[in-house]
């Protein structure tokens, strides 16, 4: 932004985010914890879409966390030509240490370990790659560092919640706004959460799924504008106002 505005050239940006997940009790469980295993972990957790905040109703809330551990704790972490390879490395020995310092942080923070926290060891050539342990933290309050600030890799941290106005509060509570997901079988619920959602996109029972024709981008510092089939084509246009005398 600062490079174009003596020029005042427009820009489109698709930024972070520290996005979350909301589950409701009445949802489809096994569908939830398949959803968001992928949501959390998927390519290592490198995705901007990818939720680090997770937020459970309390009557699910040991039993969901007990099923996403086991869900993290059978990622197969591999080589990348290996089709049994569920999670890679990261992509640099320097964000390698940013994501364990943040590991370090969430200790020091008073975080409970549910799994994860380091580095694994393979005792042959990927101990030589930048893997790190999927992670998974409870405990934490809402004002932690590791709660608010992007961590980009194969973690989240999980909430209890105890009402559906509460839960959209807690996943609010950022200053990003890029995507979001609800799981629940009551699409009344689905609708109403989703549309009190402050973030560019949020999928009700799924994740990651998108038509690229529809609007795509962050609100916050999530970014600006919106890309996407006709979004993109408007961004490189300029209206043209034609007006005539008769």
């Amino acid at each position: 932004m600062k490079a174009v505005a003596p020029t005042v050239k427009p820009v489109s940006f698709e930024l972070g985010g520290k996005n979350a997940a909301i589950v409701f009790a009445d949802c489809n469980f096994e569908e939830a914890v398949n959803g968001l295993s992928d949501a959390v972990f998927l390519n290592t957790g490198q995705v901007c879409l990818c939720a680090e905040r997770v937020y459970v109703e309390r009557q699910i809330f040991d039993e969901f966390v007990e099923a996403l551990k086991q869900k993290a704790e059978g990622l197969h972490a591999g080589w990348p030509n290996d089709a049994a390879t569920r999670l890679g490395p990261l992509i640099s020995a320097q964000h390698r240490e940013k994501v364990l310092s943040y590991y370090r942080l969430a200790r020091e923070e008073g975080a409970t370990v549910v799994t994860g926290g380091g580095v694994p060891i393979f005792d042959d050539d990927r101990d030589h790659g930048f893997y790190v342990q999927p992670t998974i933290y409870t405990g934490l309050p809402e004002t932690a560092r590791c709660v608010k600030e992007e961590i980009f890799g194969p973690v989240c941290h999980v909430t209890p919640f105890d009402s559906e106005q509460e839960a959209v509060a807690l996943a609010n509570d950022t200053k990003y706004g890029l995507a979001a997901s609800i799981w629940t079988s009551n699409m009344k619920c689905g609708h109403r959460v989703a549309q009190q959602m402050n973030v560019g996109i949020t999928w009700v029972n799924c994740w990651f799924l998108r038509d690229l024709r529809t609007p795509f981008g962050g609100a916050g510092l999530s970014g600006i504008g919106r890309e996407g089939g006709v979004h993109s084509l408007n961004f490189y246009s300029e209206s043209n106002n034609i007006c005539i005398k008769l």
